[in-house]
């Protein structure tokens, strides 16, 4: 017969109790409004956000705002980009390479969008 290994315990705090099962709620089933998911990861929200509040932010305006990596921005950026809600315009300044961001119509609709989404969650969450 095998036996079960036993979950490991720190002895400075002894093992709780388990809590009993949650039983299902008797209260209707509250239907929350389905989440844009591309907008919806942090970085990705904090860059519609920041554009959404700004005509246009450099690619080092961003990385600073969202406190991020040049590759973990670049990422998100592209996924913005695929989905037309930002665009991107590369340019030089004599020979430094820039590169700018600005939110799109498409953009500033599926924020908006969001947002209402994220509104209604809070009303319901609140109506509880």
């Amino acid at each position: 017969m095998l036996e079960m290994p036993r979950p490991h315990r720190h002895p400075q705090h002894p093992a709780r109790p388990l809590l009993p099962a949650r039983q299902p709620s008797s209260a209707r089933s509250v239907a929350l409004p389905e989440l844009d998911r591309l907008i919806h990861e942090r970085i990705r929200l904090g860059m519609v956000s920041a554009l959404a509040t700004n005509a246009r932010l450099s690619f080092n305006d961003l990385k600073r705002i969202l406190k991020t990596t040049d590759g973990n921005l670049s990422v998100h950026a592209r996924k913005l980009e695929a989905a037309q809600y930002i665009c991107c315009l590369k340019y030089f300044e004599g020979r430094v390479p820039r590169t700018e961001y600005r939110l799109t119509p498409t953009g500033r609709r599926a924020l908006a969008q969001y947002l209402d989404q994220m509104e209604e969650w809070i009303r319901l969450t609140r109506d509880q």
